[in-house]
């Protein structure tokens, strides 16, 4: 009896012992990542009323921690802070042992206080494809190594204190579709993107890039924002070969030459170029569905086209415009149609065809001050118009009003 008991409770070790070994990885992390990850743990805390690092024991299976993702015995997926909207973020440094997850995919960091470099060791993660640690306090450069990351989709280093200049490299990586680096302190030019780039989204505004924009964007960029840094030169020969952009804005530059006719073909929601030195005439091929066109504080001169009444919004005001504002304009207008707001201020225009009893629509906004014209209807301006109806009179020698 004793023999047999022991027979069949050798049999039932046997069993689990196989069954062990046919899956070893089950709730067994391997150990480089365990301690990549106490690494990251004591560098980063908790801002007060976040509670994200709660359920990080380390006394438990770390596939189960919050924000950690495993695929079999490796960390696959690192999403660091609580992602619920509005909730505090995390405080401290990334440390370098995140070089040390080498199957990792993806990377993010929440909005929050985190300060420090950007870890030089991440370009060890050769299979990253997202990283993401936008709305924090990151300095220093921009990791050299990140341009040999041949996986790597998206790069969202935005809203952050990052200088230096943009790696050349980056754009020749052979995956990224979306370059998101703006509201940072770069400097130096833009990098070279070749046209064979998969690249669909690029938005650098807000830092202090100069020199030109790259006359070999991709061709199938789709939103590009340089918004707000210190670009010269012209673009009249980059912009024709961006057919699929639908949100170009290039404003708050020191841009300059005429913008071709073939922009306002383009399927944009936004066209703003607000704010530099172009110059020339505003001659559309055709009509206008741009939801939004801001051409202001510019330079463009001759008369407005009228296939820009299909416009929803358009700002034309502090140019140098000529002649009367076309009836379709008006008609689109004061009808109730797509054009809610027109401003034509600070220009030299001589007349528009609007009765002085015509009172405009509920919604609607019309400036047309400090024109060669004594405006006739009210209409609100924004303050920044300034409180003078008219243009000086030897400012305008071809008005006879």
């Amino acid at each position: 009896m004793a023999a047999a008991a022991t027979a069949r409770l050798g049999a039932v070790a046997a069993c689990i012992l196989l069954a062990l070994l046919a899956t070893p990885a089950a709730g067994i992390l391997d150990p480089v990542d365990f301690l990549a990850l106490q690494a990251v743990r004591r560098s980063l805390d908790d801002m007060p009323g976040s509670s994200f690092f709660d359920g990080w024991d380390f006394t438990a299976d770390p596939c189960g921690f919050p924000g950690v993702f495993c695929d079999g015995t490796r960390v696959s997926a690192l999403a660091l802070g609580d992602p619920r909207a509005g909730s505090p973020g995390l405080t401290g440094r990334l440390d370098p042992a995140l070089g040390r997850l080498s199957a990792l995919t993806e990377l993010s960091l929440v909005p929050g206080r985190v300060q420090g470099d950007l870890p030089a060791t991440l370009a060890s993660c050769t299979g990253l494809r997202f990283l993401a640690v936008s709305k924090n306090l990151i300095s220093g450069g921009i990791p050299d190594g990140l341009g040999a990351l041949s996986s790597l989709r998206t790069l969202d280093l935005s809203f952050n204190q990052i200088s230096g200049a943009i790696p050349p490299s980056l754009a020749s990586l052979p995956s990224l579709t979306n370059l998101i680096l703006c509201h940072n302190q770069l400097s130096g030019g833009i990098p070279t993107f070749p046209d064979s780039s998969p690249l669909l989204r690029l938005d650098l505004k807000h830092n202090a890039l100069s020199g030109a924009v790259p006359a070999t964007l991709p061709s199938q960029l789709q939103y590009l924002s340089l918004q707000s840094n210190h670009l010269t030169g012209r673009v009249d020969a980059v912009l024709p070969r961006l057919t699929r952009l639908n949100f170009l804005d290039l404003s708050m530059n020191q841009l300059d030459g005429p913008i071709p006719s073939s922009v306002f073909a383009l399927p944009l929601s936004v066209l703003q170029l607000q704010r530099n030195f172009f110059a020339g005439p505003v001659q559309p091929s055709s009509d206008v569905a741009i939801p939004v066109v801001d051409l202001s504080y510019n330079r463009f001169w001759g008369q407005v086209s009228p296939l820009l009444a299909g416009v929803g919004q358009l700002y034309l005001n502090n140019n140098r415009f000529t002649g009367d504002v076309p009836a379709r304009l008006v008609q689109e207008l004061v009808g109730s149609g797509g054009l809610q707001l027109l401003y034509l201020q600070h220009n030299f225009l001589t007349g528009i065809e609007i009765s002085p009893s015509s009172s405009l629509p509920s919604g609607v906004s019309l400036c047309l001050m400090y024109n060669c014209m004594v405006p006739p209807v009210y209409a609100p301006c924004p303050i920044k118009a300034g409180s003078q109806n008219t243009r000086p009179a030897d400012q305008c020698p071809e008005w006879r009003g």
